[in-house]
């Protein structure tokens, strides 16, 4: 497999071959400092989710900056982070399947490991798994708060499997997962935080559940990048697993925001850089970062900083510009960066970060866990 890095470490910018997947340093760690800043004192974890960087040199750096661990969604991905230093992991999933349970179990002879549960019969095979290795893993009952995927209902339902946790040996019953991913994108503030009271509201409820029948929930996990704030004033969450802060991509921009003084703002250290290839007509450009380069899932890409210069089609290794009078001046051969809608998806398409400060590459670091993964 040709995994060449796309620059060398000193190169200029402008050197760097297209496409590829920038990373721009000083905002990046600015979005670092922010969230660590924003929760330092309120009492809330930090725990972000590696799924979106897929990177245990991104991983060690959010702990540097007060992170706890990381939340993962694979157990490839948690391999990649423990072979990393990691040593504090929330697999944010159900793990099902006898090879998959194994290499998790052996991950929790390494470090701290915890997952999530739907399922008694997946508590079972937890459990038997664990024992078999002699490991202890700790496990949160995953709750269905809105967004009608993973989870029971938050209910007694999430009691009886709660206690059926804490009865299988092997196993840590340490609290609930509560993530509503489709609230984090709600575009208008007022309806994501009407939503997020929702589910706030049920979350309590459950854990209030638990512990009046005599058993602790010391965990309550969830939160994402569009709606953390809300999230860590709740006074329910005890830890956020927040990814995309880190990068901010197009879609999350789209985010209304509260009031001035209430924002807590991050900015675009993700780019696609690109390169110009075919200039067909007047009014449109061809560059080279298609569908293999970028994630379109959650809208196309966005032109950074180049008024009327718009990303409108993607195919395989295409991307279709159309250019308003005010980006008729574009030539071919020039470079442009593009920031994705989607992160999580646009960084597995790439083997590298191209890591720059200053307009000059200042670091190449592999992306660890890219790939579909297990």
């Amino acid at each position: 497999m040709d995994n060449r890095a796309p620059a060398e470490v000193g190169c200029r910018l402008s050197e760097v071959d297209t496409p590829a997947l920038l990373l721009d340093l000083s905002a990046f760690e600015r979005n670092l400092r922010r969230m660590a800043e924003h929760l330092r004192g309120t009492g809330i974890q930090l725990r972000p989710h590696a799924k979106t960087h897929k990177s245990a040199r991104i991983a060690a750096l959010q702990v540097e900056n007060g992170a706890i661990g990381v939340s993962c969604q694979k157990v490839s991905e948690a391999e990649c982070m423990v072979r990393g230093g990691i040593r504090d992991i929330l697999i944010t999933n159900q793990i099902v399947g006898a090879r998959k349970l194994s290499r998790l179990c052996a991950l929790a002879l390494q470090a701290r490991i915890a997952v999530c549960v739907d399922d008694a019969h997946n508590v079972r095979d937890l459990g038997l798994a664990a024992a078999a290795c002699g490991a202890t893993l700790g496990v949160l009952v995953e709750i269905d708060v809105g967004a009608n995927r993973c989870g029971v209902p938050p209910d007694a339902a999430a009691l009886d499997l709660a206690r059926t946790v804490a009865a299988t040996a092997g196993l840590r019953f340490e609290g609930l997962q509560a993530y509503h991913g489709p609230a984090q994108h709600t575009r208008e503030y007022c309806a994501r935080k009407a939503q997020i009271e929702a589910v706030v509201s049920r979350v309590r409820q459950v854990r209030d559940l638990i512990q009046d029948s005599g058993m602790a929930c010391p965990v309550i996990s969830g939160g994402g990048t569009g709606a953390f704030a809300l999230e860590a004033a709740s006074g329910v969450y005890t830890e956020l697993q927040a990814g995309s802060y880190i990068f901010m991509d197009a879609d999350y921009a789209r985010n209304e925001l509260p009031a001035p003084e209430q924002r807590l703002e991050f900015e675009h250290s993700l780019f696609v850089r690109t390169t110009i290839m075919s200039r067909p007509a007047v009014g449109r450009a061809v560059v080279d970062a298609g569908l293999k380069a970028i994630g379109v899932d959650a809208g196309m890409p966005v032109v950074h900083q180049v008024p009327g210069a718009h990303y409108i089609r993607a195919s395989d290794e295409h991307g279709v510009l159309r250019l308003d009078e005010a980006a008729q001046s574009l030539r071919l051969g020039e470079c442009l960066q593009l920031v994705p809608g989607n992160c999580d998806p646009t960084v597995n398409l790439h083997d590298w970060y191209v890591a720059f400060r200053d307009q000059r590459v200042d670091a190449l670091w592999p992306v660890d866990a890219r790939g579909p993964g297990c």
